[in-house]
């Protein structure tokens, strides 16, 4: 397939049906094919992120999700210094603000885009 920048819906659906017809065909990652099919993705992707976004997360939220990911309660912020137990729970219940600080600490200890922090 020859492969170009998407400019239309009937375009990336045909991309789609050939990328998902590829995976049928159970081709191999190595193989041009498979260098093909990853370009395709990406343009794919790119197609999506501007016709199709996604609003980001909350970012409590986001804290919520990571922190059960991460099997943490409450308590282990408390304990990792992120405030007192009054403070942690009014967070999480957005009854305090979430500082510039915290947030950072969030994205760089718990690895949650800086993107939700800053939408």
């Amino acid at each position: 397939m020859k492969l170009a920048p998407i400019k239309s819906d009937e375009q990336y659906e045909r991309y789609l049906e050939w990328v998902d017809q590829q995976f049928d065909h159970g081709i191999k990652p190595e193989s041009e094919v498979g260098d093909q099919v990853q370009i395709a993705l990406l343009l794919i992707k790119q197609w999506e992120d501007i016709h199709y976004p996604i609003a980001l997360a909350d970012p409590i939220d986001a804290i919520k999700l990571r922190m059960k990911e991460l099997g943490l309660r409450n308590k282990d912020l408390v304990i990792r210094e992120y405030g007192s137990k009054g403070h942690v729970s009014m967070l999480l219940n957005r009854k305090k603000s979430l500082t510039i600080e915290l947030a950072r600490r969030f994205h760089k200890e718990l690895r949650i885009p800086a993107e939700v922090f800053l939408g």
